[in-house]
């Protein structure tokens, strides 16, 4: 751990001297990355300063518990007790801290929600996430907005997509994407057999700053037509809303909740570069040879991530065990434990994965 704490402050400190270049105040947007960066590893090096001196205390004090004078020695053997006692804690807030953090985290996302199988009563399951996530968001101090809808013929959703505006929305809801499958007793049913149904879950991050993502306005197909669903006369009277393809990946962004189609037109658009931006951090992750996988997943959308129980009042998410008794409340938005479950897993898989890395470096050398 000395040396990634030594290494850190020597970045910074690269950092502030290529920061402070005239050709690099010069170049705005050089200037922005670097701050950015410089930003980021200010809270891990302030760490790891602590942490370097914490070292070089306990080699003094270390030394001072030779001391020919007793009660001298006695003492550094008190302090240098408490110094140990404070190094592992430290270690690992440090370890943590040097974990590349995923800079769309901090910013907006969009959930896209599908009903999977189960006919009716996926899209009407699919209605329940639907409003469960914007409850949460009410809660949590987001803005959600359904943005477009294709809704079921028995009620709720055959395909919803909110977008939820807020910093950090993306690094709260990221691992909600994946299959949420339900089990319960359909309204429709007569003899009262559970039926299992499910929805599929995307969560798309609305921005990455280490991520450009250019359109080009000849490479779009923007079609119009009347919204569906409840509106009023405006809504059903006039072309409204927005469909844009991207012709170079096929990739379709819609919207149709705004009166105006100026309105429905910029909202979608903005869906459609989380879409390219989606794609392009996939590329980027597998060109990289990056992709790890999580203490909660693989990250596989098709993954069965969690069950929601009705006739028990159970929720289980499989990734990291756990289990409530209260389906009833997280239905109404109650989710902010599962939601801080799986972010801890996440960060203990990837302290862990730190370790791993930190023993092999110090084992080859």
């Amino acid at each position: 751990m000395r040396e990634e704490a030594t290494h850190l402050l020597e970045e910074l400190r690269s950092l502030e001297e290529e920061l402070a270049l005239p050709e690099t105040l010069a170049d705005s947007r050089r200037f922005r990355d670097l701050g950015r960066r410089h930003s980021r590893l200010q809270p891990a090096a302030q760490l790891a300063r602590t942490y370097l001196q914490l070292l070089d205390d306990l080699a003094e004090w270390r030394e001072a518990t030779r001391s020919g004078d007793e009660e001298f020695a006695s003492e550094a053997r008190r302090e240098l007790a408490d110094l140990e006692g404070r190094r592992e804690p430290l270690e690992k807030s440090l370890q943590l801290a040097l974990i590349p953090r995923d800079p769309a985290d901090d910013g907006s996302c969009v959930l896209e929600i599908r009903a999977g199988t189960g006919g009716d009563e996926a899209s009407i399951f699919a209605g329940d996430l639907v409003r469960m996530y914007m409850r949460w968001c009410e809660t949590a101090g987001f803005r959600a907005s359904l943005v477009d809808a294709s809704e079921g013929t028995q009620g709720g959703f055959k395909e919803a997509i909110l977008q939820v505006e807020g910093a950090g929305a993306f690094g709260r809801l990221r691992f909600e994407a994946g299959v949420h499958r339900v089990q319960r007793v359909p309204s429709t049913e007569t003899q009262g057999r559970i039926h299992t149904s499910a929805a599929s879950v995307v969560v798309l991050p609305d921005q990455d700053e280490e991520i450009e993502i250019r359109i080009d306005t000849s490479d779009l197909r923007i079609d119009t037509y009347r919204a569906q669903g409840a509106g009023g006369q405006h809504v059903n009277k006039t072309e409204s809303a927005v469909r844009i393809t991207h012709l170079p990946s096929g990739l379709v962004a819609a919207c149709q909740s705004e009166r105006s189609q100026l309105q429905n037109r910029e909202t979608a658009m903005r869906m459609l570069r989380s879409k390219l931006l989606d794609r392009a951090r996939t590329e980027q992750q597998s060109a990289q040879d990056a992709v790890r996988r999580d203490a909660v997943g693989t990250g596989d959308r098709s993954d069965k991530i969690r069950t929601y129980n009705f006739p028990q009042n159970r929720l289980t998410d499989h990734r990291i065990g756990l289990t409530l008794y209260r389906l009833d409340s997280v239905m109404q938005g109650d989710i902010a434990e599962i939601l801080d479950g799986l972010r801890l897993a996440d960060s203990m898989e990837r302290l862990a994965a730190a370790s791993r890395r930190s023993s092999l470096g110090e084992a080859s050398s």
